[in-house]
């Protein structure tokens, strides 16, 4: 008799392999450059497009109890794996039900203002951690506020701030550094919290007591300094779809932005803007089929992009092509930043 169950999908023609070893590796070398204090990790974003339940696991193994994402809709997959005393949530509270599932879940919630510290007061407080904002001028309490009564009566764990221009050789870093620490002798609090991925490049000065790394974790590269510590942690593969011989003056993709010169072997590949490569990547983009490079042919396309298989004439459908990764290189050959590169990644890919 014929089965109502539908019949089993066949495999996607992209795949995503993330190396958590790289993973783990990177998290120790930055826990290592964090001196005295603690490595934790963000994991917003969905571990930065990599996965929450492939990175959390293999970071809580590693040693990490701290874990950092932007909005409470993003805690119960975190949670899933790790207790919710260690997550964090950076947006704050901005409504009762986020108070509520506060509360009922033991997340902790990062205030920002002195509105949501009275909100949380009247709720019943309980630990929680505190933004103050040294010069980026985005979320959190100005130095000014933190003398406030609400503020010293609030039970803070962690209390934070962000650096503007950690990926640069700045003044701002040494006027934040210098304004934290101000604002930190002034508040009671357990712990200090102040550099991302390329604040713990700036020294041990930005460490404090609690580092929160989140892009050189998945193998981006904010500053020179860290170059030859963090692994590429992401590898990007498709299928080819279709090999196919074109003559001389025959043009490629939308807007026959490419022109042959001379006749040419191409393949298409399953591999678009829908998944994260982006129109901005395709130029001077290489696919790689082993040690064999694929150069990009004219506009990236919403789930296709077109290789020249001069130096690998032997491909046909179905046999996988590496997509560029690197994420510094990658960066510096399409002006997308190495942030954009990894959280741009679409779902066909992480599924």
């Amino acid at each position: 008799m014929p089965s109502d169950a539908p019949p089993e999908a066949p495999p996607p023609t992209l795949r995503l392999t993330v190396d958590t070893q790289a993973l783990v590796d990177n998290w120790l070398a930055l826990d290592r450059l964090s001196g005295r204090a603690q490595a934790g990790a963000a994991v917003k974003a969905n571990a930065y497009g990599l996965g929450i339940e492939t990175c959390v696991p293999a970071l809580r193994d590693a040693g990490c109890d701290s874990f950092f994402v932007a909005h409470w809709s993003e805690v119960d997959a975190v949670m899933r794996h790790v207790p919710a005393a260690s997550i964090a949530v950076l947006h704050g509270l901005i409504n009762a039900a986020e108070i509520e599932y506060a509360k009922a879940t033991g997340a902790v919630p990062v205030l920002n203002s002195l509105e949501q510290a009275r909100a949380w007061r009247k709720a019943g407080g309980g630990r929680c951690h505190v933004m103050v904002d040294t010069g980026i001028n985005r979320l959190g309490l100005s130095p000014g506020e933190v003398g406030s009564a609400d503020i010293e009566s609030l039970d803070i764990d962690i209390l934070m701030s962000h650096l503007a221009c950690a990926d640069e050789d700045s003044p701002m870093n040494d006027r934040q550094l210098e304004l934290f620490r101000e604002t930190a002798r002034t508040v009671p609090h357990r712990r200090a919290s102040f550099a991302n991925s390329a604040g713990i490049a700036l020294g041990t000065d930005y460490a404090f007591d609690v580092t929160r790394p989140g892009l050189a974790l998945y193998g981006g590269v904010p500053r020179a300094e860290l170059a030859d510590r963090i692994r590429s942690v992401a590898r990007v593969e498709a299928a080819i779809l279709q090999v196919r011989d074109i003559e001389a003056g025959a043009s490629v993709g939308y807007n026959a932005k490419f022109t042959a010169h001379e006749a040419m072997r191409i393949a298409t590949v399953s591999l678009g803007y829908a998944d994260g490569f982006l129109r901005a990547r395709g130029p001077g983009a290489v696919f790689m089929a082993g040690d064999k490079p694929c150069p990009v042919l004219g506009r990236v396309s919403m789930d296709m992009v077109v290789v020249d298989l001069a130096q690998a004439r032997d491909l046909a459908p179905g046999d996988w092509i590496e997509a560029p990764f690197s994420l510094p290189h990658a960066a510096r050959q399409s002006s997308v930043s190495q942030y954009e590169l990894l959280t741009t990644i679409g779902n066909r890919l992480r599924g």
